[in-house]
């Protein structure tokens, strides 16, 4: 079995969660699994491993699982996205939709400079609305974006080919299954 297989078959497929057809990609089995866990972080990781990265960002909460290994086997700062109310210092916040509502994403202002070259981490990319969010937060300090890396992607939900279309970022997903 070759490195995503082995990925992959470490993922649980939850049918009708958290509602009817609707088959959950529960990422959390591979945390659990400390072999498979430290795999997929390293391909992460290994995805973007020479592309100058000085910081990685993950949002709350399944971004900062992926994100932060990340970010120390690539040897850079993590900084975090997080909802509202829950950062001391003075932030950037964004405002992004989802499929049952909005929330939004906050950064401290000095957490990125304008020399940094950002790579954006997360568990899953469905339809891209989350990582919007960061992507308009990044560009507030002129920082690059040299794109983004997820755990799982959902083609079939638009995402990554909308963060090409509408932002310009290269995404990569380790592994991709069908459906939503």
């Amino acid at each position: 079995m070759d490195e995503i297989e082995y990925l992959k078959s470490c993922v649980k497929s939850i049918n009708d969660f958290p509602k009817k057809g609707i088959v959950f990609r529960d990422i959390t089995t591979v945390c659990e699994n400390p072999d498979a866990f430290s795999r997929l972080c390293r391909t992460m990781a290994d995805m973007y491993r020479n592309a100058g990265i000085t910081k990685v960002v993950g949002s709350e909460s399944r971004g900062f699982v992926f994100g932060a290994p990340v970010a120390v086997l690539l040897g850079c700062g993590f900084v975090m996205a997080r909802k509202p109310g829950k950062l001391p210092r003075d932030v950037y916040s964004e405002d992004y939709e989802l499929e049952y509502g909005t929330n939004t994403l906050e950064i401290h202002k000095d957490a990125i400079s304008s020399s940094d070259r950002v790579l954006i981490v997360d568990d899953l990319i469905a339809t891209g609305g989350t990582v919007g969010a960061q992507i308009k937060l990044i560009r507030r300090f002129n920082a690059e974006i040299a794109g983004a890396v997820f755990a799982i992607s959902l083609p079939e939900l638009g995402g990554t080919a909308m963060l090409k279309e509408k932002y310009g970022i290269d995404s990569r997903a380790v592994m991709e299954f069908p459906g939503h």
